[in-house]
């Protein structure tokens, strides 16, 4: 079961990663052959994920651009956070890995449905924003805190990215990993 389980996830990524380069090539920042490249990066991470008895795929994301690997969730306990930057950094084509991974926090008052309300209230920002290409920008929100991934033609597209999700209501804090290609 738990191998029909991998194979349909890894299926579906590769669907998803196909759609998003072939609409995305026309904006994207890196070369279609490094959008493919990191596609399969990120597919085979969390492949590795999904077959591990420690990490649980469902809180921690991979997200690779240009060989760069960002490492983006929550554990449980320390060895589940280990094990995803042991099996991240031995996937071929790996040039680093940048970590932003929280414990989970017991009472936390921020959940599921505050995390999916901010990501939905920033993806409309950057969207709204017609100096930004927002499909070159990944956004994910764990414990109500926003992190912006992805690599965007400017710095000044970083730093209105930042100002939104900043401006977004329930939004603890903002860590940018974007990079401009300027």
């Amino acid at each position: 079961m738990k191998r029909h389980i991998v194979i349909i996830h890894f299926l579906l990524l590769l669907v998803i990663a196909g759609c998003t380069t072939i609409y995305g090539v026309a904006v994207e920042e890196r070369k279609a052959g490094t959008v493919a490249s990191d596609a399969k990066i990120t597919t085979t991470i969390q492949t590795k994920f999904l077959e591990d008895s420690d990490v649980k795929a469902l809180d921690i994301s991979a997200y690779c651009y240009n060989g760069n690997v960002y490492l983006v969730g929550e554990y449980d306990r320390e060895p589940q956070k280990e094990r995803a930057i042991t099996i991240a950094k031995g996937v071929e084509g790996v040039r680093s890995i940048h970590i932003y991974i929280l414990l989970k926090k017991k009472s936390d008052t921020c959940g599921t449905s505050d995390n999916l309300a901010i990501r939905e209230k920033v993806d409309a920002k950057l969207v709204a924003d017609k100096d930004i290409w927002s499909t070159n920008i990944d956004v994910k929100v764990v414990q109500c805190n926003v992190v912006l991934l992805g690599i965007v033609k400017s710095s000044k597209e970083i730093t209105k990215a930042t100002a939104h999700a900043k401006s977004v209501e329930g939004v603890r804090s903002v860590k940018s990993f974007l990079k401009s290609t300027h």
